[in-house]
């Protein structure tokens, strides 16, 4: 049976706006697996917005996918979910590309009567469900019809942190979000920021780039644009907050692993990290912030 391509056809149109002024932003091989492949970045000119291309088909995505095994940050976790006391206690919340359910974990914290679901297309969704961190799993995408049929409209907050960048079509990913929510209400989105300074600076060693598992870095005005499109109203938007200080931390890493030299490893990426976090009071107030966080409430 001949092998299937990992690779669509490459496209001369933006995924976004349809416009043709593409430009090339980035060529950069797998820095994090070191897995063989040069991947291409394209920009619009138009909008702004930024996808791989050609994107990698589904089972391209399979061979290059890799988990996420950094240890949890609680405090973070706990700040991101500080966003929503503004607004009543919801009864139910469903997490979005929940992972190991880590985000979850930390909200309870702050939402002691809240009933935590999760979804995630890997099997580690049911594992954090065995471990007490959700509520219920469900297995598989959001936007599977067989799942969104169970969650239509059962939900206070939808959460979709650090997820768009890696799904196929976010506009899909989007309409099954407001379609799990009640009305009324509220979508909290966080994403990599690709009009932040530290792209144009460090360059392919910009970790939120990550390709190939990145496959599209939407701008903040395209993504409140979209919401507002959907009926939504826009009640949260927060660049400083969203700030994670590892820019330099990673991009260290990646240079020690990309070089092959693990010994230099951590003689880098500790003095990078401490500089990340003295730098970070100043930088989230800039165009250094590297992420950006939306709560749309749904009409």
């Amino acid at each position: 049976m001949p092998l299937r391509p990992v690779h669509e056809p490459r496209r001369d149109d933006c995924p976004w706006c349809g416009s043709k002024r593409l430009r090339t932003r980035l060529r950069a091989p797998d820095l994090r697996l070191r897995r063989p492949g040069t991947f291409v970045v394209d920009e619009c000119r138009d909008c702004a917005h930024s996808f791989q291309n050609p994107c990698l088909t589904p089972e391209g995505l399979e061979l290059y996918a890799a988990e996420e095994n950094r240890p949890a940050d609680r405090r973070r976790l706990e700040s991101t979910a500080r966003t929503m006391l503004r607004f009543p206690e919801p009864e139910s919340w469903l997490d979005v590309g929940t992972g190991d359910a880590l985000f979850p974990a930390a909200a309870r914290r702050l939402f002691a009567y809240t009933a935590f679901d999760g979804v995630d297309p890997t099997p580690r969704a049911e594992r954090a469900r065995a471990a007490g961190r959700l509520d219920e799993a469900h297995v598989g995408p959001l936007t599977s019809p067989r799942i969104l049929a169970g969650l239509r409209g059962r939900y206070d907050v939808v959460s979709m942190l650090h997820h768009l960048e890696h799904t196929r079509d976010p506009r899909e990913e989007l309409a099954a979000a407001l379609t799990a929510l009640r009305p009324g209400g509220h979508l909290l989105l966080e994403l990599p920021d690709p009009a932040s300074a530290s792209a144009r600076v460090l360059g392919k060693w910009w970790h939120s780039y990550d390709q190939p598992r990145h496959l599209h870095l939407i701008p903040l005005a395209n993504l409140r644009a979209e919401l507002v499109a959907r009926g939504c109203e826009i009640v949260v938007t927060d660049r400083r907050a969203a700030h994670a200080p590892r820019d330099l931390a990673a991009a260290a890493a990646l240079f020690a692993r990309r070089t092959r030299l693990p010994r230099a490893a951590g003689s880098l990426t500790a003095p990078a990290a401490a500089l990340d976090h003295l730098l970070a009071p100043a930088l989230r107030r800039t165009r250094f912030s590297n992420a950006y966080r939306i709560v749309a409430r749904r009409a």
